[in-house]
């Protein structure tokens, strides 16, 4: 399995970090080793052995990190990297970016990515009613009358947006999905729900700061198309979002629907 260039993007700049941190802790350690007698040989032998022991540790982080993309699947003792990289990597990452003059929406994608990576290495399943699809309200042509904001179930499935298919695929697995119209709404919807998992699909700017918001809960992010534009009858692939689920859910919901398959054909 080759590390995608969206994963190469986010992968890259942390390299980059981490030769900014090595350069800074060199010049911390070598000033007082080079002068300062004051403080004798003492100070700089602590700041070798610091300067040292933070090199590893990213090194080890960056490495983890690699291992678990390159094989798929969780590596032992590197449950914590989500975590890093949710909390803590993310902004910093965007700033060394800056710098670089990367366009923050490539440098999210990345992150998206990345995150998503580390949630299916863990291996886990959920029930369907433990899974929440959170869905952008611009999925729904602007000349629908049948406004899905208040509830999903108003779709008539005439086809004409990606809701059509969306719908179908909730009803069949009995998952919940809400049509987020902010930030705001949606990790109100999260709290009251207590999902295990999230299938969030939204531009880059709303899925990296839902991730981040809703951390530890893990979130697989799916980004839309936006043909005509932001936030105006943009496109999601329906396969994607299928697929993600039959991924995550757990084995006796497929034994349930054929059970009840055959219970109907009989």
């Amino acid at each position: 399995m080759k590390i995608k260039p969206r994963k190469r993007l986010f992968l890259g700049l942390l390299l980059s970090l981490e030769f900014v941190f090595a350069l800074v802790l060199f010049l911390i350690w070598l000033i007082p080793s080079s002068g300062y007698e004051i403080f004798g040989r003492s100070l700089s032998i602590f700041w070798g052995w610091v300067f040292f022991i933070v090199l590893i540790i990213f090194t080890l982080g960056i490495l983890f990190l690699v291992t678990t993309i390159l094989k798929g699947r969780e590596v032992r003792g590197a449950g914590w990297l989500r975590g890093v990289l949710v909390r803590y990597l993310l902004p910093v990452i965007t700033g060394v970016g800056k710098f670089f003059g990367i366009p923050k929406d490539d440098i999210r994608r990345s992150f998206i990515e990345i995150n998503n990576e580390l949630v299916r290495s863990s291996s886990f399943k959920v029930p369907p009613r433990r899974i929440l699809i959170l869905m952008p309200h611009c999925i729904q042509r602007d000349i629908c009358p049948y406004r899905i904001t208040v509830s999903v179930n108003n779709c008539r499935q005439c086809g004409k947006c990606d809701f059509n298919g969306l719908t179908r695929i909730a009803d069949r697995f009995g998952i919940d999905m809400t049509v987020a119209t902010g930030g705001t709404l949606a990790r109100r919807v999260v709290v009251e729900t207590k999902p295990e998992l999230i299938v969030g699909v939204a531009c880059e700017r709303d899925l990296a700061s839902g991730i981040v918001d809703t951390y530890p809960i893990p979130v697989i992010g799916i980004l839309i198309d936006r043909p005509e534009g932001p936030c105006i009858n943009t496109r999601v692939n329906v396969d994607t979002v299928n697929n993600v689920l039959e991924t995550f859910l757990s084995e006796h919901t497929f034994a349930d629907k054929k059970k009840a398959g055959k219970a109907a054909a009989c």
